[in-house]
């Protein structure tokens, strides 16, 4: 057994800033968002930097026959089949809905070959094959022009392990961990890595296959459930405190999301994730401009060491001492009603159509 626990050079950082009145409280982000927005346009000249949503680049895409035939790829045959399966038609909506020239391409009933009549990708296919360097690897063959990053970052970015090691060699604190087999003795991974614990496999996203475990008994039944994801399994130190995300659009930190699931003693799972309207989102997110701004770097600086391009999304903990620490990395992120990056890219004053538009314009 391996343990990764580099993280000692990690300082701790001070939040003095008064959360209570800073944050606004989003349990419907649509509403919420455009409220945060009003009182942001209503503050005038009295605004600090921290609230003022900055202005979002023009698209140097003009007309939508720029972009010629484009496939947007969703669905797929991975356990997240049905989240792709809505995000990609939103997608789809919001391209066609400013006459762009979209079609979707399912790989699980379609020939990638047939990928070759199409002049560029928006690839909104979650999870195994494509967000793992496998439709990267196809349309770079192709020389065909797609969303987001290459095979390298995909490849990366889909193995928890292997970004985890990665961070900690560039010295960016990560959450330490440890890779869990069958004949595990999981009184040693205790010892090493403390109560609680998450329990995930190594290669899926959106939190399936995920366990918090609060006991020694219940390692078992958690290895149980990840090791049906596929055979790697790794045990993460549970950090106690707050969530948030961080969207990268064009290689830029978006304004950060704090994130708190109903249960605020569990994790952002999948139900809190997609199916379940009680998580409360938090834009701005309660730290210190100093804090924020910290954050956003770290998040850039992981971004970058796994070489992700054009859009993405890194989830990170702050915990009760008020350390950072990076926890994953997501190439291809939802797109959905209860999706990070379209809440982000809204603060910025981008709505959901200019959002696909401008990520489309990154494949000229």
């Amino acid at each position: 057994m391996t343990i990764n626990d580099n993280q000692e050079h990690t300082s701790a950082l001070n939040n003095t800033d008064n959360e209570a009145d800073n944050k606004s409280f989003i349990t419907n982000p649509e509403s919420a968002l455009a409220a945060a927005q009003a009182k942001k346009e209503g503050m005038g000249n009295n605004q600090s930097d921290h609230d003022i949503p900055l202005s979002v680049t023009p698209s140097k895409v003009k007309d939508a026959r720029e972009f010629g035939k484009v496939a947007v790829v969703y669905g797929g045959s991975s356990n997240e089949r049905s989240v792709s399966l809505d995000s990609g038609a939103a997608v789809l909506q919001a391209l066609q809905n400013q006459g762009v020239d979209a079609t979707h391409f399912d790989p699980k009933h379609q020939d990638v070959t047939e990928l070759r009549g199409y002049d560029r990708v928006f690839n909104v296919l979650h999870g195994r094959g494509g967000e793992d360097g496998l439709l990267q690897g196809v349309l770079q063959w192709f020389d065909i022009p797609q969303t987001g990053s290459g095979i390298l970052a995909s490849a990366l970015g889909m193995d928890k392990v292997r970004t985890k090691q990665l961070w900690q060699g560039c010295g960016l604190s990560t959450a330490p961990f440890s890779l869990l087999t069958a004949d595990t003795d999981w009184q040693q991974v205790v010892n090493m890595l403390g109560l609680p614990l998450i329990i995930k496999p190594v290669h899926e996203g959106s939190s399936i296959g995920m366990t918090k475990v609060n006991n020694l008994d219940e390692l078992p039944a958690a290895y149980a459930t990840a090791v049906q994801c596929g055979d790697a399994v790794m045990a993460e130190r549970w950090i106690t405190g707050r969530e948030f995300t961080i969207v990268i659009i064009d290689d830029e930190a978006y304004p950060v999301i704090r994130l708190e699931p109903a249960d605020i003693t569990n994790f952002y799972d999948f139900e809190a994730k997609y199916n379940r309207n009680d998580t409360s989102y938090y834009i701005p997110c309660g730290l210190s401009d100093a804090d924020e701004k910290h954050l956003q770097a770290l998040s850039l600086a992981a971004f970058r060491a796994v070489d992700a391009k054009g859009w993405g999304r890194i989830d990170a903990m702050q915990d009760e001492a008020g350390n950072f620490w990076l926890l994953e990395i997501n190439t291809v992120p939802g797109m959905t009603s209860h999706s990070l990056v379209p809440m982000a890219a809204k603060a910025r004053g981008m709505d959901f159509d200019k959002l696909c538009w401008h990520i489309l314009a990154q494949t000229l």
